[in-house]
């Protein structure tokens, strides 16, 4: 039997510094992004566009999903396996084309998951072979049109 789940999240513009849009220079990209009972997220576009560096941008915050989703279905399957893991880390790189008239596209996600488990070679292997099935239940990377692969390395835990 199929679920359906919704999400509701809310974006306010907190660019206007006092002309609106009257030219393309004239307003901030800033805004927030937040959803009931969860702290808010400043926004911005990348600073390529005019977007604010401190703040995080769109693109970012899709690699961000991308390899958040990845890492809790790897820790669930790891966890229904039996397989132990006491550290997770990821330093994630998407990749984007910028066509000529301004639009573009991700062409590729690659995560670089760093995993630390208990036990010996055996389980060391293993780990690693779930990174598959972690991608293959991932919502986000399942929603993408652009290839998402992962590259996992996995550790004995001291």
């Amino acid at each position: 039997m199929s679920k359906t789940h919704q999400y509701h999240t809310q974006l306010v513009w907190t660019g206007n510094t006092g002309e609106g849009t009257r030219a393309y220079s004239s307003y901030e990209r800033s805004h927030t992004l937040s959803a009931e009972n969860k702290p808010v997220i400043p926004g911005s576009s990348d600073p390529h566009f005019r977007g604010d560096s401190s703040r995080y941008n769109p693109e970012e915050l899709l690699v961000a999903s991308l390899s958040s989703c990845h890492m809790l279905w790897f820790l669930h399957i790891c966890a229904a396996q039996g397989i132990v893991v006491t550290a997770y880390e990821d330093a994630a790189a998407g990749f984007m084309q910028e066509d000529a008239d301004g639009g573009g596209r991700f062409t590729s996600v690659v995560l670089h998951p760093r995993v630390w488990v208990k036990g010996d070679e055996h389980v060391i292997q293993k780990a690693n072979a779930l990174h598959t099935e972690a991608h293959k239940k991932c919502f986000i990377a399942s929603s993408c049109n652009f290839p998402v692969r992962h590259e996992p390395v996995c550790f004995a835990a001291e």
